[in-house]
C-alpha cells in the first residue's frame, strides 16, 4: 500500500527544516516456506480403490527371435517324423503278423490229410494191441485184465494203451469193464468203499493218493504206469509216497 503525502499550505515561507512530508511504503509479510519434503514423499495416501495399471494388466505383444521360430519349426518336423515312423512300425508288424497267419494256415491244411493218414494205422494198432476183456466182472478179473498192459509206455496225461500216466491207466482198465472213474489220483482216491487197511485189499482195489494211482494184484503188489522210462509195471507199495487211500468198487 503506498501512501502519498499532500504538501500543507504554509503561513510561513521561512518553516523550519523539520517540515517535510514523508512518504512511507507498506509490504505484506511473507512468510518463508518449509517444505520437508521427506514428510511428504512418505506420508502419501492411495484410496484403496484405486486403479493406476501394473505389468500385469499391460498387453505387451510377445515377439520371437528368429532362433526360436527356428527351433520350434524343427521340433514339429522331429515330431512328425516320429509320428510317421510309428505308423510304418505298425504298418510293418500288421503285415508280417498277417503273412505269418497265413503261412501257418498253409501248413496246417498241408499237414491235415497226412495225419488223417496217420491216424486211421494208429488207431488199428491200439485195438489190436488191446487184449480182449474177461466176460466176468470182478475185482479178479480187473487185476487180471491190468496185467496183460504191462510194458505199455507212459505218457503224462495220456488216457490209453498208446500212452498213458497212472490214473489214466486205472480209468483206462475200469472203463473197460463199464466203470466210469474219476480222470486225477486225487479223485480216484475217495471212489467206492474204503477197504481198513492193506492186508485186507483184494485184488482189483484201487490204491491211490494225490500224486499216484495203481491197481491192486495181490501179495503187496501193485500194477501201475510209472514214468517214461519204465512205462506200466508191476512193483510194491513203495512207489507211494506218504499214505494212500484202498478203495473198492467191485
Amino acid at each position: 500500500m503506498l501512501f502519498m503525502g499532500v504538501p500543507a499550505a504554509v503561513a510561513d515561507d521561512a518553516a523550519s527544516s523539520s517540515d517535510y512530508i514523508v512518504s512511507t511504503r507498506s509490504f505484506p509479510k511473507v512468510n518463508t516456506a518449509k517444505t520437508d519434503f521427506f514428510a511428504e514423499a512418505t506420508s502419501t495416501d492411495v484410496e484403496d480403490d484405486s486403479n493406476w495399471g501394473g505389468l500385469g494388466s499391460m498387453d505387451v505383444p510377445q515377439t520371437k527371435s528368429q532362433a526360436e521360430k527356428d527351433a520350434e519349426k524343427k521340433a514339429q518336423e522331429e515330431e512328425q517324423a516320429r509320428k510317421d515312423a510309428e505308423a510304418a512300425a505298425a504298418a510293418e508288424a500288421a503285415a508280417r503278423l498277417e503273412r505269418e497267419q497265413a503261412e501257418a494256415a498253409s501248413r496246417s491244411q498241408e499237414r491235415e490229410p497226412i495225419q488223417q493218414q496217420e491216424a486211421a494205422p494208429a488207431e488199428q494198432q491200439q485195438t489190436a494191441a488191446a487184449p480182449e476183456v474177461p466176460a466176468s466182472k470182478n475185482g479178479a478179473s480187473i487185476a487180471a485184465y491190468a496185467q496183460k498192459f504191462i510194458g505199455a509206455p507212459y505218457a503224462a496225461g495220456g488216457t490209453t494203451p498208446a500212452g498213458w500216466d497212472c490214473s489214466g491207466f486205472v480209468q483206462y482198465v475200469f472203463a473197460q469193464f463199464g466203470i466210469n472213474l474219476p480222470r486225477t489220483s486225487g479223485a480216484q482216491a475217495g471212489v467206492g468203499v474204503a477197504v481198513p487197511s492193506l492186508a485186507q485189499a483184494q485184488p482189483g482195489d484201487i490204491l491211490a493218493n494225490g500224486m499216484h494211482a495203481a491197481i491192486y494184484i495181490g501179495n503187496g503188489m501193485v500194477i501201475n504206469a510209472l514214468n517214461p522210462a519204465q512205462g506200466t509195471q508191476i512193483t510194491d507199495t513203495s512207489v507211494f509216497y506218504g499214505g494212500y487211500s484202498i478203495r473198492r468198487v467191485l
